[in-house]
């Protein structure tokens, strides 16, 4: 694909992002396995509702577009998802691991972030309103998710892998 105005630029990082939340829709239940806090376990169920919902605004946005979703590979989530399972796998406190598990899946979240961020950008400066809309709607919900994950870090699981339990 040439890369020779913004609107195959923004196709493209559409189906990067896709790629990326499918990908997370595999890790998120590996993470709620993995992690102790019931209240962990439940934000990353939760989380998995909201990246199916997150997939299917952008099948909505593709279908707009006449362009099909598939097609690339989201490098950047597959190394944030390796990352992210080295860290369940490692040995140690039930808290600490929630903890670690937490900064790994705040690392998803901050790339998340970004990339929609951009596209919406992206998709106003093409004045494509639906589809500035619908990435809006996950930008809100993916930073949601970020502040839950630190909320529930700062107020129970940090303090508890501080002093070890």
């Amino acid at each position: 694909m040439k890369l020779d105005s913004l609107e195959p630029l923004f196709v493209e990082e559409l189906r990067d992002i896709y790629n990326a939340e499918n990908q997370l829709t595999k890790a998120l239940p590996k993470m709620a396995k993995a992690a102790s806090s019931e209240e962990l376990k439940s934000a990353f169920q939760e989380h998995l509702e909201q990246t199916k919902e997150h997939m299917e605004r952008l099948e909505e946005i593709f279908e707009e577009l006449g362009k099909k979703p598939t097609g690339k590979t989201c490098k950047a989530m597959k190394g944030l998802i390796e990352e992210g399972s080295e860290m369940m796998q490692e040995d140690g406190e039930d808290s600490v691991i929630d903890a670690a598990i937490i900064a790994a899946a705040q690392k998803i979240e901050h790339y998340e972030i970004a990339s929609y961020g951009t596209v919406r950008a992206w998709a106003e400066q093409l004045g494509k309103d639906d589809a500035v809309d619908l990435l809006q709607q996950t930008l809100d919900e993916e930073s949601e998710t970020n502040e839950k994950l630190t909320e529930l870090a700062e107020s129970s699981i940090n303090v508890e892998a501080k002093a070890g339990e």
